[in-house]
């Protein structure tokens, strides 16, 4: 193992790096309408209970497979796991990532418009069927998604390859509580609403009448997008973290975060819908179509339009930088080239799938593959295949492969303090986490039946 690999500088690069990684646009934009299409309070408690037990554990085995292996996630497992199959793992992450990357970069993009459209007071005066109109006109355009999409990559660029002190950690380190004061004013403001208290009713209140197996799918898969599960990016920022981080408190602080900005997210949206008559199972177009115009009955319906896509934006960049990072630095340790030409290569890489998928939205929207556009096609691959199947994959290599004794030393800092999780964790990702991802991963594709 590398001894003198970077690390973060501190413990808030630490914490702000990995909150970052799993807090984004999955949070933000896909939360609400997943919760709201699942029937709210059902969907939050059950989402609650694969973070409490699937993910935290998930999200320590990650951090544990990184520090150990000092390593991006394709070496990672070639040396903890050397002359075994384990080494696919890695480039399925890499695959991941890439697919993740080449519709929500196209997402990202859209946020810049808004901003822009917000600054310009673009949606002033607009009724539904005009934003509708104009952001069907917008999205399904051939050229000015992809301008937005080159720009957004071109952030990530500029902060990829300033590498991981100067890079990383510094844009996380004023990113991320910027997003959160951000979201602290939005939901107060909510919270004064009129319909505040259905809007809370409806978040808070489960309706079990509404549970079936696609919930339950939607749920460990909104858990598994939102915290960056399965697709390399806690193993990659793990590799980072020094001997002193203590990785269950890490791990613990980052799902919590996570969570938190999740159902903040739903307190700063759905009391505004429940005010103004818009149904909640709207779907993405929420966040594009329904806010803009609920913004537009809000008094300093200017800021406010402006401060929720900079969050939006702000939100899409922490994700991004660190599944960027897991490309980086991958081809950057496994070919020897350059930081700065990985990363330009990751970029342009991306960016051609980028643009294969917003043009599949607009111009190519007739050419489809198993009944879907490339689009939709990445984004279900990713969220509900390769994500599930990596967090699968983590759990047993955790569990049955890897030392146990690397294991004890990794979570106790080499035996610096004492951890009373150690065989409740050994239980959940041999045992408790295989079965649970397997059978709500059949059960959602209807393989029990509805």
């Amino acid at each position: 193992m590398s001894s003198n690999r970077t690390t973060f500088a501190t413990k808030l690069g630490v914490i702000a790096a990995a909150v970052g990684s799993a807090v984004g646009l999955g949070n933000i934009w896909r939360f609400p309408y997943e919760a709201g299409q699942s029937g709210g309070g059902a969907f939050l408690l059950i989402y609650l209970i694969c973070v409490a037990v699937l993910g935290i554990p998930l999200i320590i085995s990650e951090f544990l497979i990184g520090r150990t292996s000092h390593s991006n996630v394709g070496g990672a497992f070639k040396k903890l796991a050397p002359g075994s199959h384990w080494g696919i793992m890695g480039y399925m992450s890499v695959l991941a990532c890439f697919l993740i990357l080449s519709f929500y970069t196209v997402i990202a993009g859209w946020t810049i418009e808004y901003v822009y459209q917000a600054v310009m007071n673009g949606f002033s005066g607009k009724s539904t069927v005009e934003l509708t109109q104009a952001f069907t006109d917008f999205s399904t355009d051939t050229y000015s998604p992809l301008f937005w999409l080159t720009l957004f990559l071109l952030a990530n660029y500029l902060i990829i390859a300033g590498g991981v002190k100067n890079g990383i950690e510094k844009a996380s380190n004023i990113m991320m509580p910027f997003l959160f004061v951000i979201l602290i004013v939005f939901c107060v403001r909510s919270l004064f609403l009129p319909g505040a208290s259905e809007g809370m009713s409806f978040l808070f209140k489960p309706d079990f009448s509404k549970v079936n197996s696609s919930v339950l799918l939607s749920a460990v898969g909104q858990a598994f997008f939102s915290l960056s599960l399965g697709m390399g990016c806690l193993i990659t920022y793990g590799s980072y973290f020094s001997k002193e981080t203590k990785l269950g408190k890490t791990a613990v602080t980052v799902a919590v975060l996570d969570t938190l900005v999740a159902i903040m997210a739903g307190i700063m949206i759905f009391p505004a819908v429940f005010t103004y008559g818009i149904e909640p199972s709207q779907g993405p177009s929420l966040v594009f179509i329904t806010l803009p115009n609920v913004f537009q009955q809000m008094p300093g319906a200017y800021i406010w339009s402006i401060l929720f896509f900079v969050l939006l934006a702000t939100a899409a960049l922490t994700s991004t930088v660190s599944m960027f990072e897991v490309i980086t630095a991958f081809v950057h340790e496994e070919y020897k080239i350059s930081r700065k030409k990985a990363t330009a290569l990751s970029i342009l890489v991306c960016f051609v799938f980028g643009v294969v998928c917003s043009l599949s939205i607009g111009p190519w929207k007739e050419y489809t593959l198993f009944g879907m556009n490339i689009f939709d096609l990445f984004d279900y691959v990713s969220a509900n295949i390769l994500l599930p199947l990596g967090g699968l994959l983590v759990s047993l290599f955790v569990g049955y492969r890897l030392d146990k004794k690397i294991t004890y030393m990794q979570l106790t800092n080499d035996e610096s303090y004492k951890v009373w999780y150690y065989k409740p964790l050994l239980f959940i990702v041999r045992y408790f986490a295989p079965i649970a991802i397997v059978l709500i991963f059949l059960s959602g594709i209807g393989f029990f039946g509805k």
